[in-house]
């Protein structure tokens, strides 16, 4: 398994492992900062010493938790420069509600710190510090979303985007097609449809699990599979598509789904919604 191979398939914990380092790593330096330039005043600490690293990880917590509100934001309502002005609106009401989101998620873990240490967190004058607070959440806020899409932008360029090779120029109308056409570091790949053995639905996109790799493609779950179901291809899960042609077993769970198992030792939930179809196209 190539490098990438191993990231496109644990790609979640990868994220989440990065952005929890990233966070641990700047809030430590800024506590311990704090802490330092007290410290170079030659004066007594006005805090004690633990407070700092309340104060910052508190913060960082608070933005660990929102920050997959700002991936589905970016996925949900895309900012569209034909529309500057409609976006800038609509991200500046996000940034408002992320900032106010941030202040009372830091302000409740610090006030169950302080709690627990028998201490007293004071937040001060609410709206001054508000207003303070949402300076440095506005920035972050900018600081997520160009992140986030240049990381996609990357990650796209790194494992490829499918395209049909034959697509109709009329979205209405429903057209399958055979091919795949992968383009990756400025190269083109021919993929059959055939060999493509389960889909996964992913926001905007589709994941294609192809030998290994995964190929994003832009599309809905339900559109795709009306393209290439003549070709094989089931619906099983409102996330989730299987090649009939890869299925090797099927388990029935006691809550009324199953387990179908593929040839590659993938194990994908069939829900009930779905077992009709699927029973009828296996006959």
């Amino acid at each position: 398994m190539t490098k990438l191979s191993h990231f496109q398939k644990y790609k979640l914990r990868y994220e989440m492992a990065i952005l929890f380092c990233y966070f641990l790593i700047n809030n430590t330096l800024l506590a311990t900062s704090v802490i330092m330039e007290s410290k170079r005043k030659g004066e007594q600490l006005p805090f004690k010493l633990w407070e700092p690293f309340v104060w910052e990880y508190s913060s960082a917590i608070g933005s660990l938790i929102l920050f997959p509100m700002l991936v589905l934001l970016l996925r949900k309502l895309p900012f569209d420069w034909s529309m500057f002005k409609r976006s800038l609106f609509y991200y500046f009401i996000a940034s408002i509600i992320f900032s106010l989101s941030h202040v009372a998620l830091m302000v409740g873990i610090r006030e169950a710190v302080y709690f627990i240490m028998d201490g007293q967190y004071d937040f001060g004058d609410v709206w001054f510090e508000l207003l303070y607070e949402y300076r440095k959440d506005l920035w972050s806020f900018i600081f997520f979303i160009v992140f986030i899409q240049g990381y996609q932008f990357i990650l796209s360029r790194l494992q490829g985007e499918a395209n049909p090779v034959a697509q109709s120029e009329d979205e209405n109308i429903t057209q399958s097609f055979d091919r795949l056409l992968v383009k990756k570091l400025g190269r083109e790949f021919i993929i059959k449809v055939e060999d493509v053995e389960w889909l996964e639905s992913s926001g905007n996109y589709v994941n294609l699990h192809i030998k290994g790799r995964i190929y994003p493609t832009r599309a809905t779950l339900g559109k795709l599979i009306d393209q290439i179901s003549e070709k094989g291809f089931c619906r099983i899960h409102r996330s989730h598509a299987i090649n009939l042609e890869y299925l090797e077993s099927i388990t029935p769970l006691s809550s009324g789904d199953s387990e179908v198992k593929l040839e590659t030792g993938k194990v994908l939930n069939l829900s009930r919604r779905y077992k009709d179809s699927f029973k009828g196209q296996l006959l």
